[in-house]
């Protein structure tokens, strides 16, 4: 914590994030890893889908591939809370890309086994380095004024909000000039070369806290569970919820264009939702809030279900575009605050590891969004569909935001170090 003699007398700007020492080089490096992750996902569909010929076997190797990213995301972050980044991304990012490699040459041709591009799919995820929660805990170590932390999440989650736009964008340029598989390749080369920039950076320790016996009192690994901490439990169901949303949102777009035979139009409303959360994201960085994290957190996951509820209602396709610009507005604002909740709710030892939790939840919840809408649409109104989307955010708002009833013991005082007591 800074002292009054330190703490700088106006809101600091992004640029005072970015004149951080070390902070241009080491977030440059984990964006040219993340954007990796802006491409792999649609080159290796395309290539998959190319080798094999179908869209059945396509999706059902990138759900595997999915699954597997996101639901083993804790587990790949305790390794880099236990051992460090130095010693633990260059081997999960090596194998990373030599599993993309790996797949990239099966599906060069067409022909390739179903079952073997499915166990290399899994296998990748299992290795998908976390770039992003490592970053974020780097920024929680370069900038420890809370505000400008603040700042630097929030700049941190539009740049990966712009990766995952250009992302595609670049993938089209591979396939143009040659093959899908291309594609994978160049992402195995951009999360390998960015991952070990990440790692060669000075604000990357060169020692971490040694493997071997515990400190007394300290547990015997740093693994995080989220029942003893009720504020990043919290967080982690609020963003699962806002995740479900938006996963729900995608294909609800692609319902309303359709009926009104506009389908080349989605595009432009998910355009309009991402230029949303930038601006959201950046007008969110830089205002000096008052509002605890939590109640900010409540307040932009409620506005984001209700802009969802009115998006439902819009008689014409450019009411809808800008309804979900207004939706994605919240966006980036309830991602930077769950990862401020999460930065604050554990020690330095699992910062990691809580990250990954609220990243994970939100993925998750976008696939299960997807996935449980589309068992709607068609069999209920559009209106009502986008309304049972808004729900889950609404529901978890409306829990949160009711008065906390006192606790006692290790729930009360997790939940303490968030509200600042």
């Amino acid at each position: 914590m800074l002292t009054s003699s330190s703490a700088p007398s106006r809101a600091p700007s992004y640029a005072t994030v970015l004149r951080t020492p070390h902070a241009v080089r080491t977030f440059g490096a984990a964006l040219l890893g993340r954007l990796s992750y802006g491409v792999v996902p649609l080159a290796l569909l395309l290539a998959i889908k190319d080798a094999t010929g179908s869209y059945s076997v396509a999706g059902g190797a990138m759900a595997l591939f999915g699954a597997a990213s996101v639901f083993l995301s804790p587990a790949r972050a305790a390794l880099i809370d236990r051992y460090g980044p130095r010693r633990v991304l260059p081997p999960m990012a090596g194998l990373y890309a030599a599993v993309l490699g790996a797949l990239a040459l099966a599906t060069w041709r067409p022909g390739a086994p179903p079952l073997a591009l499915g166990a290399l799919a899994v296998a990748a995820g299992v290795c998908t380095p976390p770039l992003g929660p490592v970053m974020r805990t780097l920024w929680s170590a370069l900038v420890p004024d809370r505000e400008l932390l603040q700042r630097a999440y929030s700049l941190d989650g539009v740049a990966e909000e712009l990766l995952y736009v250009s992302g595609p964008l670049l993938v089209g340029l591979i396939v143009r000039a040659g093959r899908p598989a291309a594609g994978v390749l160049a992402g195995a080369l951009l999360v390998f070369v960015g991952a070990l920039a990440l790692v060669s950076s000075p604000a990357v320790p060169r020692e971490h806290a040694s493997p071997g016996p515990p400190a007394a009192g300290s547990p015997d690994a740093p693994r995080l569970r989220l029942h003893g901490i009720p504020a990043l439990r919290h967080t982690v169901l609020v963003t699962a919820a806002v995740g479900l949303c938006l996963g729900a949102l995608e294909l609800l777009v692609v319902a309303f264009t359709e009926q009104r035979g506009q389908a080349a139009a989605v595009s432009w409303v998910l355009a309009a939702l991402s230029a949303g959360s930038a601006v959201g994201g950046l007008a969110y960085g830089a205002v000096r809030w008052k509002l605890s994290s939590r109640v900010r957190l409540v307040a932009a996951a409620a506005g984001m279900g209700a802009a969802l509820v009115a998006a439902g209602l819009s008689p014409r396709l450019y009411v809808l575009v800008a309804v979900v610009a207004v939706a994605g507005l919240f966006v980036a604002p309830v991602l930077t605050t769950a990862y401020l909740i999460a930065d604050e709710s554990v020690d330095a030892a699992r910062r990691t590891q809580a990250g990954a939790w609220v990243n994970t939840a939100f993925n998750a919840g976008a696939s299960g969004g997807t996935a449980a809408v589309g068992l709607l649409v068609g069999r209920l109104p559009l209106a009502l569909c986008f309304a049972l989307a808004a729900a889950p955010a609404l529901l978890c708002a409306a829990a949160l935001a009711r008065p906390r009833s006192r606790r006692t013991g290790a729930g009360a005082e997790a939940e303490g170090r968030v509200s600042g007591a």
